[in-house]
């Protein structure tokens, strides 16, 4: 049986290292495009995304995260916000951020590119909003860095599968 979904969560691997290749406008619309897809609370989508090309802005952002040899390495760069005034529960709308950016990095792995989700860049939030002129009513949830991946020889394990079910409660319909 074809099983491309659980392939692709199987297989990718978060991307640190790219090649000195552009990643085409049309490839980050389809990422945005499956993060827009992600299921939200109420149906309400409160994501919102800059898309980051150009080196200046990297730069900008390379000063506000330890993580900056990723961002100066990845020729994109998508920044993930949840919009405040969209949101209706706490909790569920950053769920449904998780959710999104979970959608664009198996998109990446379809599309042959590679990507990191870094998150310790969340400590300057305000700082990042700044550099794009946006109020605090957009709140920062992630930078993703894509490209075109240097290498895929990253591994990956998994606890075992029983270390995960606290319980397992069963019916008569067995």
């Amino acid at each position: 049986m074809n099983q491309p979904i659980q392939d692709a969560i199987r297989k990718r691997r978060s991307i640190r290292e790219f090649k000195e290749k552009k990643v085409s406008r049309d490839l980050l619309y389809k990422i945005v495009d499956a993060g827009i897809w992600a299921p939200s609370g109420l149906n309400n989508q409160p994501w919102r995304f800059v898309l980051v090309l150009d080196a200046e802005t990297r730069d900008k952002l390379a000063g506000q995260t330890t993580y900056s040899h990723i961002i100066l390495a990845a020729p994109s760069l998508i920044v993930v916000l949840l919009d405040k005034s969209a949101m209706y529960n706490e909790v569920k709308d950053y769920q449904s951020a998780g959710a999104c950016i979970q959608n664009m990095l198996l998109a990446t792995e379809e599309l042959g590119l590679g990507a990191v989700w870094l998150g310790q860049i969340l400590q300057n939030k305000k700082s990042v909003n700044a550099i794009f002129d946006l109020n605090d009513n957009y709140e920062l949830m992630a930078v993703l860095a894509i490209g075109y991946p240097l290498h895929r020889n990253q591994k990956s394990q998994r606890k075992p599968f029983a270390d995960f079910i606290l319980q397992e409660i069963r019916g008569d319909q067995e």
